[in-house]
């Protein structure tokens, strides 16, 4: 099993920056593949950024040119960088993980960190 652990929300004006990080532990080897999704009062849970082993990383477009995911590697810590932080991108941030199980694939997720962006 793999266990996520997210940090690094808070509150922040709009225009301003944040740093998320997440950290895996467990069944690491197992991981293929990690990123970020977000939840908004009322919405599904969506793509920010997501990336895998030697492929570019992916982002939403509402997110591109402001949002960096680091480099992909489930031993280390993930970060997101997100700056021109926007009211828009207020949600529960959430670490996710794509980890295989013998012949399975399911999705390992972090219990989520709060971003509020507001003056």
């Amino acid at each position: 099993q793999v266990q996520l652990v997210e940090s690094g929300g808070g509150l922040i004006q709009p225009g301003g920056s944040l740093r998320l990080s997440c950290v895996a532990s467990g069944s690491v080897s197992d991981i293929y593949a990690m990123g970020w999704y977000r939840q908004a009062p009322g919405k599904e849970r969506d793509l920010v950024a997501h990336s895998s082993s030697g492929v570019r990383p992916n982002y939403a477009d509402s997110v591109k040119g402001r949002f960096a995911i680091s480099e992909y590697n489930p031993k280390s810590t993930m970060y997101l960088e997100m700056n021109s932080l926007k009211p828009e991108d207020t949600a529960v941030y959430y670490c996710h993980a794509g980890v295989r199980e013998g012949t399975y694939y399911v999705d390992a997720w972090g219990q989520g960190t709060q971003v509020t962006v507001s003056p």
